[in-house]
């Protein structure tokens, strides 16, 4: 990947333009939000953020974002609620990054957006991580890890006072990370970061958002896989949090990480990627699950293709090829089917009725004689994966090892095929047991002997 991802900007739908950037390819999303301000441009300045966020590019595809406020975003909060504006961001920028689900990562208050988007709008979630966070600004009777409004009125004071100066940077560095050693050279890059991440004024007003905050009441509505992580010791975000927000959402995973680093980016850092790694990848494992459809596979094949083309010509073939094509194309939509690709001179389709399929199969054989040509095909219905437009997994395999052991103007069908069309008519020959190309055992194959069209 790049030195320095491209920076892109989503336009949300009140016309705020939000800075983004998609790092890596993995097939799982993950939004990583950011904690209180980001800069998209300079953290790659920033070793730390840095060997961070391309920690988790390497199994998945990450999508970075400003938030309105912020760093490259327009400055101004906008004119709705800030959490709705912020649900808005996100949306934004997976649309923009061409994302319809994906895991949400959210860091210190960019876990109360994150929380909230997932309870809002599960069907963009896959699960959620929430890495030392909160579910309330404010200290309240039922909520006592919160800050008081003394400790919030020292804490804005001292933010808009010093923010962006070195000495600043270096007492908050300390404070998130208060075992790792901060050097001079790392005290300016944080300092110079925090700069271009916001103003005094804009950091401070974002501040105000998470202290009035308080996204409890959802918590119990989250439904997606939820993985909730915390240092023991974290000094500004209590680990009571945690185990609050983990025992209210329901089948939430707590893992409680042996350190005081509210950060994660020193000594956590291996600790907090294993523990979303691994949680990504069931999460994508469990997806894949439901993607999981019955469905009837039809591979066609034309028989010696290639010594037709070479008897015909070029330009002869290409004419029979595209009236083959059209013949194909018509009845997959007589019969219901669906086209999945062209491979080599067949197709790949499905179906969701196996005697539609075998019915589809020999219209096509029929069809094709009046072109000088002859084809083949083999079915089989299990289950197969759904992986976009495409389709995969065992089912496909089998359907493809069938027909390849079809003969010309021949519809072989496994026996699952065979016994799930019992009373359509359809009849059958047997046609022994074969081994199918890595496929496991032996399989049962009949050769379809009516003639309907």
């Amino acid at each position: 990947m790049p030195a320095t991802p491209e920076t892109r900007f989503a336009t949300t739908a009140d016309g705020v333009h939000i800075a983004y950037q998609v790092i890596g390819e993995g097939r799982l999303d993950l939004v990583f939000s950011l904690g209180q301000v980001s800069n998209v441009d300079q953290m790659w300045e920033m070793p730390e953020t840095a060997t961070f966020v391309r920690r988790l590019a390497s199994f998945s595809r990450v999508i970075v974002f400003d938030r309105r406020g912020t760093g490259l975003s327009d400055r101004e909060l906008g004119a709705a609620a800030p959490f709705e504006a912020g649900m808005d961001d996100i949306r934004a920028v997976m649309d923009a990054a061409g994302s319809e689900r994906a895991l949400l990562f959210g860091f210190q208050d960019a876990g109360m957006l994150s929380a909230l988007f997932a309870a809002s709008f599960p069907e963009r979630a896959s699960g959620l991580v929430l890495l030392n966070s909160s579910a309330r600004g404010l200290w309240a009777s039922d909520y006592s890890w919160g800050w008081t409004e003394a400790d919030w009125d020292e804490y804005l004071q001292r933010l808009e006072g010093g923010w962006g100066t070195r000495a600043h940077a270096g007492e908050h560095m300390h404070w998130m990370a208060p075992s790792h050693p901060m050097d001079v050279a790392t005290v300016d890059r944080f300092a110079r970061y925090f700069r271009a991440a916001g103003s005094p004024g804009s950091v401070v007003a974002l501040e105000r958002i998470v202290r009035d905050s308080d996204v409890r009441a959802i918590l119990p509505a989250i439904q997606v896989p939820t993985l909730v992580l915390h240092s023991v010791d974290d000094h500004v975000e209590p680990v009571e949090q945690a185990r609050y927000i983990a025992e209210r959402i329901p089948g939430a995973t707590l893992v409680e990480l042996p350190s005081d680093e509210h950060t994660p980016f020193w000594d956590t850092t291996d600790l907090v990627i294993d523990h979303v790694e691994r949680f990504a990848r069931r999460v994508h494992a469990d997806e894949a699950e439901f993607d999981r459809v019955l469905a009837t596979v039809m591979f066609t094949d034309i028989v010696d293709s290639t010594a037709q083309s070479a008897a015909l010509g070029d330009h002869a073939w290409r004419e029979v090829r595209e009236q083959h094509d059209k013949l194909v194309r018509a009845n997959l939509a007589r019969f219901r089917g669906k086209e999945i690709k062209t491979m080599g001179d067949g197709f790949l389709a499905t179906f969701d009725g196996p005697a539609r399929g075998v019915r589809c199969a020999e219209a096509i054989i029929a069809g094709v004689g009046p072109l000088g040509i002859e084809v083949r095909a083999g079915l089989h219905t299990g289950e197969v994966t759904l992986d976009g437009d495409d389709v995969a997994g065992l089912g496909v395999a089998i359907g493809a090892r069938v027909g390849a052991k079809a003969g010309a103007n021949e519809v072989l069908v496994s026996q699952t095929v065979k016994d799930l069309v019992a009373g359509s008519g359809l009849t059958f020959e047997d046609a022994g047991e074969h081994e199918l190309k890595g496929v496991p055992d032996r399989w049962h194959l009949y050769r379809v002997l009516s003639e309907r069209t």
